[in-house]
């Protein structure tokens, strides 16, 4: 329930071949830097580089209240609103939406990924579709600073001290809800609105307020 293929379709995001690479989509998280710059030497003319190792496609929308910090590659048809923060190592793909007062950091967001209003993603993974309700947030470090542990059964120690979220493909995270650090949504999962999430939920299901999951009818 946590591999890279068991949460996402890898044809939509233009990290597919780094992703392939890896059998946890946490192992990637440390080279997405080095990802977005290799990527960006080859993205032709339907990019503009709009500052030093920062791309955004033609069709993309970007307010100019909005700040991008490098590297980052903005895909086709996305927007970008007013008041966004990126802080640099974001991979947004196409279609996307990063909405006003939203903060990213070293982020691989898919294709049709929805962070619209008052979302901090940091050291995650978003799939395809995944939609963050408004003040929603990643936590990305441990209260201790201990390295983070993936609460699946066995336990799976990353070796890493920052690891955000990691959603499947079209996943949906409720209004006000905080992933801690290491929570693995599952494809096609739904978390109540101002949940506390941590560990792995499995994919089809349903998590509430009390912390139970129950599978999709």
């Amino acid at each position: 329930m946590v591999t890279i293929n068991e949460l996402y379709d890898l044809s939509h995001t233009m990290a597919a071949d780094y992703l392939k690479g890896f059998t946890y989509p946490w192992e990637a998280l440390k080279g997405i830097k080095a990802l977005i710059l290799e990527l960006g030497k080859d993205l032709g003319e339907d990019y503009t580089q709009i500052s030093e190792n920062v791309w955004v496609h033609n069709t993309a929308t970007v307010s100019p209240t909005a700040y991008i910090g490098a590297p980052c590659i903005i895909g086709a048809g996305t927007e970008v609103r007013h008041g966004a923060f990126i802080r640099g190592s974001a991979l947004v793909g196409e279609n996307c939406v990063v909405g006003n007062s939203v903060e990213l950091k070293n982020v691989i967001l898919f294709d049709n990924v929805q962070v619209p209003h008052y979302n901090y993603v940091g050291d995650s993974i978003l799939g395809y579709k995944a939609h963050m309700g408004a003040g929603s947030i990643t936590s990305n470090v441990k209260a201790d600073k201990a390295l983070v542990v993936i609460h699946t059964e066995p336990p799976i120690e990353t070796g890493i001290k920052k690891v955000g979220a990691m959603l499947g493909d079209r996943a949906e995270i409720g209004c006000n809800s905080v992933l801690n650090p290491g929570t693995v949504v599952g494809r096609d999962s739904n978390v109540y609105p101002t949940s506390c999430v941590r560990g792995v939920i499995p994919a089809n299901s349903i998590y509430k307020l009390n912390g139970t999951i129950v599978t999709k009818r």
